[in-house]
């Protein structure tokens, strides 16, 4: 049950409310379940931050599953954002790239708008992307407010990153009563979303409502969350934005070409000059984190049999995954800022056909078809897109309907002058700022969305897709095309200078790709990763089952 505010709490009202100066709002606090917390009062929204959701994972509690905190007596202040998890901080000239921020290994923290006269609004919890390495969910980009004033309570959290928040070991899975290790950055997003199931009622939203959200890696922890049994129950909707559904190494065997998690583990420990786990515990968080990203450690989640029981691929085609509506999709320029997945490039043309043909047998006529020699450059960039991000929201959109779940598929390609100008046409992440309507609220190296009618409109649709469809499952915008679920038409939402309903985007592209995985897959001992285009391993054969 939601206690009703406290005498304390009320108290504290009052006295805020005496005291304030003549047209000040006066502070929000509200009793959660968690404790009392006191927010800001803020065109009408009250707005909470830095609100734990866990105990603080430090000391012994490194590499351990986020602990549950007692509730607190004291109203905690909640008008400054936590700090974020341990992370890089020199990323050079990415336009991703914002201040330094605050970090500390007690950041396992979230922060809520609401309107001040919510009840049983809908919940919108976006989980920050970043590689699983960086980021946190107190970027500015990521602010709430815009999308609280249209009547839904948001929420951003936190989660621990890169070796913090993923590394598995043999001594780690020795302490954990269920002998896994790794995967704590999901374990503190299972986590978030039980915060917000047994409080967030108290902040004038419905559990019974809740979207999950993310994009990059955190579309990628959408798909996590979606396949994990202990976060069954903890969300009724979700949304992938350029979500990539990779092979995924196992805890202790090899069976995909991925060294195996708790052997990886080992591998870093050797190469941080530790000889066990107690000489990693005892390393500055910082430069641990640092230290590792620069031995070449990469997170990802793991299988161990609890929180990831299977590859991605095999729960989603298996109808094993969360049956909730799905609304997913990429952008046209996904690689345009992420040129660190296109490989070097061949002499010529003649050359690139030659790789494209060594490496993919039978389907190189149908893989030129779609990446043809005569335009390399631009050839190299739309491989990974589509082979990452378009096979992986096509097949989202195929297996979720196959659940007799709506799904709803987009294709980014809005641009703007800065960014064309640029190069950067509809680039990685392009669509954020659109969704949430902060387009002044950007990185400083991001190219300077104009506030001009056509952006104000392509934001204002797409913030109300985003937010009817976290009502009621379905997307609509008032003034805006019909959008229809993916179905047996194959439709999406073409979002270019407006929206457009189109249908079957590029056509066998998705076949291809699902070809080259499903043969991988069975084959065994290839990943698929990185490895497509001029670095791809030689096709395996045909086998059953495959396209």
């Amino acid at each position: 049950m939601i206690r009703a505010l406290t005498s304390l709490a009320v108290a504290l009202a009052l006295t805020a409310c005496a005291t304030a100066p003549a047209g000040a709002q006066t502070p929000p606090v509200v009793d959660a379940p968690a404790g009392p917390v006191r927010g800001v009062a803020q065109d009408g929204l009250n707005i909470f931050k830095g609100i734990p959701y866990a105990a603080p994972p430090t000391g012994w509690r490194r590499w351990r599953p986020p602990a549950e905190m007692r509730r607190w007596r004291e109203t905690r202040d909640a008008t400054q954002f936590g700090a974020a998890c341990h992370q890089p901080v020199a990323r050079g000239e990415s336009i991703y790239a914002g201040e330094a921020p605050t970090m500390s290994e007690d950041c396992l923290f979230l922060n809520i708008w609401a309107p001040e006269d919510a009840k049983d609004a809908p919940v919108f919890v976006w989980i920050h992307g970043g590689s699983l390495v960086t980021g946190a969910g107190s970027e500015p980009a990521y602010d709430g407010a815009r999308m609280a004033a249209e009547g839904v309570v948001v929420v951003t959290i936190n989660y621990r990153l890169g070796v913090l928040g993923y590394l598995a070991h043999p001594e780690l899975s020795a302490e954990s009563r269920q002998k896994v290790s790794g995967n704590y950055g999901l374990q503190d997003q299972i986590a978030a979303l039980k915060w917000v199931q047994d409080n967030i009622e108290a902040f004038g939203g419905d559990a019974d409502n809740v979207t999950m959200a993310g994009e990059s890696a955190g579309a990628l922890s959408v798909m996590y969350l979606m396949a994990s049994p202990e976060a069954e129950g903890l969300f009724d909707k979700a949304i992938a934005q350029s979500a990539y559904m990779l092979s995924m190494p196992e805890l202790r065997s090899r069976t995909h070409g991925d060294v195996p998690a708790e052997g990886l583990g080992w591998w870093l420990q050797g190469q941080l000059g530790q000889t066990n786990l107690a000489g990693l515990r005892a390393m500055d968080a910082q430069a641990l984190t640092v230290a590792a990203r620069d031995a070449g450690y990469a997170p990802f989640g793991n299988i161990d049999g609890v929180y990831l029981p299977a590859q991605l691929a095999e729960v989603f085609e298996q109808g094993k995954q969360a049956p909730v509506p799905l609304l997913a999709g990429f952008n046209q320029g996904e690689i345009r800022t992420l040129r660190f997945l296109v490989p070097p490039a061949p002499a010529d043309a003649a050359a690139y056909e030659k790789e494209i043909r060594d490496r993919y047998g039978e389907l190189a006529d149908t893989f030129l078809s779609f990446y043809p020699s005569d335009d390399m450059a631009e050839s190299m960039l739309a491989t990974p897109r589509d082979a990452l991000y378009g096979w992986t929201a096509e097949r989202l959109m195929r297996t979720q309907t196959a659940l007799g779940q709506n799904a709803y598929m987009y294709f980014f390609d809005h641009g703007y002058p800065a960014a064309d100008d640029a190069g950067l046409h509809a680039f990685h992440a392009a669509e954020i700022p659109f969704v949430f309507g902060n387009r002044d609220r950007t990185p400083p190296r991001w190219p300077a969305i104009p506030d001009t009618p056509v952006h104000t409109a392509m934001s204002d649709a797409m913030m109300s897709y985003w937010l009817s469809f976290a009502r009621t499952g379905q997307p609509v915008a008032e003034g805006q095309p019909d959008w229809p679920a993916y179905g047996r038409t194959a439709s999406y939402m073409h979002f270019e200078e407006t929206p457009v309903v189109r249908q079957r985007l590029m056509p066998g592209m998705f076949e291809l790709h699902e070809t080259v995985v499903c043969r991988r897959r069975a084959a065994g001992g290839i990943p698929w990763n990185w490895n497509f285009g001029v670095i791809s391993p030689p096709l395996p054969p045909a086998a059953p089952g495959c396209p």
